[in-house]
Formats: structure tokens, sequence, C-alpha cells
């Protein structure tokens, strides 16, 4: 008899990560084994190497403010997600490193691609600004936009399985 498991993928994986790490960093902040100066470089670092995951993945303040933007519209929490991120130093820099971050999302195979539409749906970046689209390869990546904060919805949502987070090919 085979069991089947549960696929993993960014939207399942992420909050129990998200709320381990956040419970372990207040705790080693509390304890003063971390200060805020380090939580600082360490986050902004991040970004040289993945882009913008500190925002969704690891910070406090974007934890609470994802929880808090779950309770209105949909349009509205995208659009307030955004604008939270204003007075963070770490999103400022690591924003900045999405466009050479050594990660990125990207296309495997766009030939492949089907253009339904699913990854700019679940995308915050493409679904708030028409400039940008993950198929349409006219349109900017929003993974290289500042706003990216590489919740990998996009990757999950792709049907064909052609969207992935992976290394960057050269400075898009």
């Amino acid at each position: 008899m085979k069991i089947k498991l549960p696929r993993l993928t960014a939207t399942t994986v992420r909050k129990p990560f998200q709320i381990a790490f956040i419970a372990a960093l207040l705790l080693l902040l509390q304890q003063g084994y971390v200060t805020i100066s380090m939580v600082l470089v360490g986050g902004s670092a991040l970004g040289i190497l993945f882009g913008k995951v500190f925002c969704r993945w690891m910070c406090p303040m974007g934890f609470l403010m994802e929880m808090m933007s779950g309770a209105v519209g949909d349009e509205k929490a995208r659009a307030m997600y955004q604008y939270h991120k204003l007075g963070c130093p770490i999103a400022w820099v690591s924003g900045l490193l999405n466009r050479i971050s050594f990660f990125t999302v990207r296309h495997r195979k766009q030939r492949d691609c089907n253009a339904c539409g699913k990854c700019d749906r679940s995308c915050y970046v493409a679904s708030l600004n028409n400039k940008y689209s993950l198929y349409k390869p006219e349109l900017k990546n929003p993974a290289n936009s500042y706003t990216c904060s590489r919740c990998l919805a996009c990757v999950d949502s792709c049907p064909t399985g052609r969207l992935s987070y992976n290394v960057r090919n050269s400075l898009q």
C-alpha cells in the first residue's frame, strides 16, 4: 500500500517556517544573543543571495501585516502589503538587490508555457501593475521588481510547472 504524502509547496511551507523563525528570532533577541543590528545586516545580506525573502519569509512585521491584511478584501490586502514595507531598511536594501540576486523566479522553458495567466493572477506585483508579467516576455519580470518579496505563489500556481525559483542565468 502506497501512502501519498501531500505536495510541499512554498505556500504550505512558508507560514510554519515564518512562525518558527520569528519565534526563534524573538527568543534570541530577548536573551541578548542577537541584536537588531545583526538582524538588519543579516536580513539585508540575504538579499544578495535570494532577493527580498526576509519580508515574506522571516520578518515579524511582515507576518503581522499579512495577518491583518487577510481580514480585508484581496485587492486592498495586496496594496496594503506593498506599502507597509516603506519604513524598513531591510526591505529597501533587499528590494534593490532583487535585480541582481543569485536566485530569481524564471521560466524553465518559456515555449512550454500555456499562457493561462494563473501566475500573474497569483503574483501581487503583476496583479497591481500591468507593466509586469511572468508569462508575457515583452513585459518586465515582476521578480526583478523592488516590491517582489519572493512569496513564490506564482511558482505554486503554474499548472505546467515551468516557473521555478532558481539560480539566475544572467543579470536581466
